[in-house]
């Protein structure tokens, strides 16, 4: 079915919807603009549609989210994973597959991602963070963003995959190249970054081939140890995989980090909090992934006509399911826009996914997001903000910049 939904959408070429034009997805965008948009439709038109980015429509509620993400047979992710549609380069599992064909993938990666494996790496990851960020608050002024959070994950992906430290720098440099062409919606340049990542990709199975290493501990090797109906995994979508988990976790890590570094430029009493208080970065953490989680633009492709708050949506008509909205639905969160750690009985927020499709990394990210708030409280009493903060664009939401100056010790 998915093979059948792909070619459908691919024969229509550009062929643009015939709906209503309910919101604008592509106009300049401030800090607070996306929130703004979502919590407007969310009253008046929770299920919008918009003629921008080739046309789809977007969910905004939690429940109606929520449900699309737990029934694969009804929402696909294998026709159009994100909005606007920027995947040209081949299938890359498990994001672009739907059960059961995506399980054999998700199976060889999620050991990876157990509780002892976290317990390793928190110190690596710490240290790493560490070593990023102590060295900018004695320049007085940084880039959140470019000095810091676009390099966090690149490294930690680059230990992650066990590679040698020259292969390491290629995967940042390249990994930098493709996260201007994205914001910048270079399809040229995105599409030769792509291929450079699937050559980086294919050295990496080449080298495990010859070098295996335990596949507990290292996802190439995992991937291929793994075996479904007593069958190797095909070695044309280990490659699409391991090109997908080297990008992956770049760009939401930036843009999230950096709307951090807003939010404490706007609250510094949270940043006080937490230095005062070292045992409730956790719960801080939780509370700013759900106050500003990364993602607006996921996307589902229904494989039948389907009806939702409403509106009707049929069959290949892309619908972004925006968890930045979900995580600040007021009918699942109370006083959805405040910062709280008081909050009781309330839903997990949407910050990950949910369903077969939830984020297999989520607990290496979650490590990576409490190590760096763990480093700014050791190292630093805070940000003011020290010029604009550009965003980014869909699918993604949060700035690619946040100039910084480095608050003084109080007296």
């Amino acid at each position: 079915m998915a093979e059948v939904l792909h070619d459908r959408r691919a024969a229509e070429g550009t062929e643009r919807f015939s709906k209503a034009h309910e919101f604008d997805a592509e106009g300049p965008e401030e800090f607070d603009t996306a929130h703004d948009l979502f919590a407007d439709l969310r009253s008046r038109c929770p299920v919008a549609h918009s003629n921008d980015l080739d046309g789809f429509w977007v969910l905004t509620r939690y429940d109606d989210i929520d449900a699309a993400m737990s029934d694969p047979t009804l929402f696909s992710t294998a026709v159009q994973n994100v909005v606007p549609a920027v995947a040209t380069t081949g299938r890359r599992p498990p994001l672009h597959l739907d059960p059961p064909e995506h399980t054999p993938y998700r199976r060889a990666i999620s050991p990876l991602f157990r509780k002892e494996r976290m317990a390793h790496w928190e110190p690596i990851v710490r240290d790493i963070a560490d070593r990023l960020f102590a060295p900018l608050p004695a320049r007085g002024t940084a880039d959140i963003c470019l000095d810091f959070s676009y390099h966090l994950p690149i490294h930690v992906l680059a230990e992650f995959f066990m590679v040698p430290p020259d292969e390491a720098q290629k995967i940042r440099a390249i990994g930098k190249e493709f996260n201007d062409a994205l914001q910048t919606k270079d399809m040229v340049k995105m599409q030769r970054y792509s291929l450079f990542l699937y050559e980086m990709a294919q050295g990496i199975i080449d080298d495990r081939k010859d070098n295996p290493l335990d596949p507990l501990e290292d996802p190439t090797s995992a991937l291929l140890a793994a075996r479904h109906d007593g069958n190797p995994l095909p070695e044309h979508l280990i490659l699409g995989t391991i090109r997908q988990l080297l990008v992956v976790g770049i760009i939401a890590p930036t843009t999230f980090l950096g709307s951090v570094a807003v939010h404490f430029c706007r609250h510094p009493e949270h940043f006080d909090l937490m230095r005062s208080d070292p045992e409730k970065i956790p719960a801080i953490a939780e509370e700013l992934l759900r106050l500003y989680t990364p993602y607006r633009g996921f996307a589902r492709t229904p494989t039948r006509d389907v009806e939702i708050g409403g509106r009707k949506i049929c069959r290949d008509e892309p619908v972004a399911l925006s968890f930045t909205s979900a995580n600040r639905d007021p009918n699942m969160f109370e006083d959805p826009d405040s910062f709280r750690l008081d909050r009781k009985d309330m839903p997990p927020n949407l910050a990950f996914g949910r369903g077969p499709h939830r984020c297999a990394g989520e607990p290496l990210a979650r490590l990576m997001l409490v190590a760096s708030l763990e480093s700014f409280a050791q190292h630093c009493h805070g940000f003011e903000a020290n010029g604009p903060t550009p965003m980014t664009t869909w699918p993604e939401y949060g700035p690619y910049s946040v100039p910084v100056r480095f608050r003084e010790p109080r007296a």
